[in-house]
């Protein structure tokens, strides 16, 4: 589970993630230069996640490794990441995955498990990079074209389907036909993953073609 920091210094972040009274932690820190600072033990829970759900799972602090990344967010005008700072997030990443079988779509940022509550580590995270690395789940998302798109107050069987979509892919999603405020925090929390060029909620044919070649990508759905 990949964070960005959100605070002003990495100073800063990380005396907040080792304070008790914060009741938040996480079991890796990144700095901006590349050095990595084992938090707490990765058999042990850390307090990372928060209220969150991915597949139906919401205890998602005691299945996960969370990984803050110093970077002062979108507070902080949301900073490109250094080149030095995402290969260490890299090489933490592939030896992570390599040692607890972490399947490639269960590489996942805050604002998945989080739609609208969260949404960091933000649409400048290079997920494509990690992904040309052998880290996580990705296509190359479709072009942003014209065409039928669905968004708040639309309702029936094509907002029913994208729903199912989302679900499937792990979204907390309810199946209503109702496109929601819910459904468009979700659509969201996608495109931020995965088409991070146009973040609005609205699910156009770039989101919707996106999310079925990933689905499409899948062992179990292969």
């Amino acid at each position: 589970m990949l964070h960005y920091t959100g605070m002003p210094t990495p100073d800063g972040a990380l005396d907040w993630l080792c304070c008790a009274e914060s009741q938040v932690s996480s079991h890796y820190f990144v700095h901006e230069g590349g050095e990595v600072i084992q938090l707490v033990p990765e058999g042990r829970r850390a307090w990372h996640a928060g209220k969150s759900s991915w597949h139906g799972e919401s205890d998602i602090n005691s299945l996960s490794i969370g990984i803050e990344i110093a970077n002062a967010g979108h507070p902080g005008g949301l900073p490109d990441y250094p080149k030095e700072q995402i290969a260490a997030v890299i090489e933490l990443c592939r030896d992570c995955v390599k040692r607890w079988s972490i399947a490639p779509e269960r590489v996942l940022g805050h604002s998945d498990v989080a739609p609208i509550r969260k949404v960091d580590p933000g649409e400048k995270f290079p997920w494509a990079e990690l992904h040309r690395a052998g880290i996580g789940h990705w296509v190359e998302p479709a072009t942003i074209t014209g065409g039928r798109f669905f968004q708040r107050g639309d309702a029936g069987q094509p907002v029913e389907a994208l729903q199912s979509m989302l679900s499937l892919y792990g979204y907390n999603t309810e199946i209503t036909g109702q496109f929601s405020e819910k459904t468009a925090g979700d659509v969201e929390a996608f495109q931020r993953h995965f088409r991070p060029e146009r973040i609005d909620g609205i699910a156009d044919f770039s989101t919707i073609d996106t999310l079925h070649r990933l689905l499409s990508a899948l062992p179990r759905y292969s």
